[in-house]
């Protein structure tokens, strides 16, 4: 039988699903130490095409998945994968492994990373129950980022790395901003804003040059046009709000 203070409770419950910080699982082998130790034998490699494609407009039924465009510049890259992290919609039919998909997409190609970066972004979103539960109360989420920047800290995790330990082109961007939630409740729309802070571990591959032609007089040709960076993939990403500073 239900008592007189049972709405106080549900409205005090969706309070707290909202406001609450995202679910952290107790995992292993997170940040600068996975990405140092790293497993013992590489995986093999992924998909070329690490681009998630975005559905079409307004009135298309297919749910969208937000897009991380390929770029070979740290910060922008990092900053998308941010806002990609923390856009989900538990209204739009998608579950926490759709959206986790988007960044496993442009993770490491070479797979050696991607255990972990699995384990990573699953400490970022609700777990199924968890999602199951915000769906009734038409619960979404985004990000707005006040700032980034390479952590000073990051210096002193590239020296205790050994030679080869690192990606080339790696390095890490500690993200600053607000997780903005906002659900249904008694038909009145609720809101709620978190402060947050973390830092993604990425790799940019430098430009790779194209090789010098010899003319066949003895004399070398400047390398035609054509090389080009390849884009940034993720690598790592801290727990949430214990960022390197």
């Amino acid at each position: 039988m239900k008592t007189s203070d049972d709405p106080a409770r549900t409205r005090r419950r969706l309070i707290a699903l909202i406001a609450a910080g995202i679910v952290l699982l107790v995992l292993t082998g997170i940040g600068v130490y996975g990405l140092l130790t790293g497993p013992a034998e590489p995986a093999t490699s992924g998909p070329d095409d690490r681009t998630v494609q975005v559905p079409a407009g307004p009135g298309d039924p297919t749910p969208r998945l937000p897009r991380i465009a390929p770029t070979d510049d740290p910060e922008e890259f990092a900053r998308s994968a941010a806002l990609a992290l923390f856009t989900w919609d538990t209204t739009s039919g998608l579950f926490p492994l759709d959206y986790a998909s988007v960044l496993l997409d442009v993770g490491d190609p070479t797979g050696t990373e991607q255990a972990g970066l699995a384990s990573d972004i699953a400490a970022y979103l609700p777990s199924r129950e968890a999602w199951l539960d915000l769906r009734q109360y038409q619960t979404s989420q985004h990000l707005s980022i006040d700032d980034a920047f390479v952590p000073g800290q990051w210096a002193e995790a590239v020296e205790q790395a050994r030679p080869g330990q690192l990606p080339v082109g790696a390095t890490a961007i500690t993200i600053e901003g607000t997780r903005h939630r906002t659900g249904v409740w008694n038909d009145e729309t609720v809101a709620s804003e978190h402060a947050v802070a973390f830092t993604i571990f990425l790799a940019c591959p430098p430009e790779l040059d194209d090789e010098p032609s010899d003319d066949g007089d003895g004399e070398t040709s400047p390398p035609e046009t054509g090389g080009g960076a390849a884009s940034c993939y993720l690598l790592r990403l801290s727990m949430l709000d214990s960022p390197l500073r």
